[in-house]
């Protein structure tokens, strides 16, 4: 079983730049419609770190409820995570989740606003989760989340509505995509995120100079 990605139409590693530069990081705002166990937080985010750190992006998180619309950043995205966010209750019924992620588009302008629908993740993958160690479900269900994230936020960071043929950025995941030992964006996908505008911005204004640039949303 395949599923897709829509269109809503419809302290990490330091990254450096090919001059030794580090780049500023990109302030991401999170909405939990329900709090996810500390496991699969901190697994989704090492998940996008580890898929984002070759191009350069790195990340600082916030919860958007403690967001004061003073905070300072270069580049920004604003993530809400619908459904239920934990391993519990699963069961082995092979289920049609819908969209597993969509990130916003108006009249035409990719915005920097995305979805993960954290229950249709559970469902599409939770067989597989019921065949693994109670111990390790929460870190791989949360590792699953972050290579959702890391696509939808390929969309928003390399300004694009394509989709790769392979890797993190194809439009189409299966299970076994999502938990995978290694999953990463192709060289293609790679190369957009490298030469896209917030890769750019972020470029100009490195880590030490970050407070000189405002980003409000």
């Amino acid at each position: 079983m395949k599923w897709w990605f829509g269109f809503a139409l419809a302290p990490l590693a330091l990254c450096e730049t090919q001059n030794g530069t580090e780049l500023a990081p990109i302030m991401l705002y999170t909405h939990f419609a329900e709090q996810p166990p500390a496991a699969v937080r901190d697994a989704m985010q090492d998940e996008v770190r580890s898929i984002m750190a070759p191009m350069g992006l790195r990340f600082r998180w916030m919860d958007l409820a403690e967001s004061n619309g003073k905070q300072i950043s270069v580049e920004l995205a604003v993530i809400e995570f619908n459904g239920r966010c934990d391993v519990g209750g699963l069961t082995a019924r092979d289920e049609n989740p819908g969209a597993l992620g969509w990130t916003h588009i108006s009249d035409g302008v990719i915005l920097p606003f995305a979805n993960v629908d954290c229950a249709a993740v559970r469902s599409f993958i939770q067989k597989e989760l019921l065949d693994m160690r109670l111990q390790t479900r929460a870190e791989r269900f949360g590792r699953a989340l972050g290579r959702v994230l890391a696509h939808e936020l390929y969309h928003i960071f390399a300004n694009t509505k394509r989709h790769g043929s392979e890797g993190v950025g194809r439009e189409f995941y299966s299970a076994r995509d999502l938990l995978a030992a290694d999953f990463q964006f192709q060289a293609k996908e790679s190369m957009a995120l490298i030469h896209g505008k917030a890769h750019a911005a972020l470029v100009s204004a490195p880590a030490g100079l970050a407070e000189e640039s405002e980003h409000r949303y």
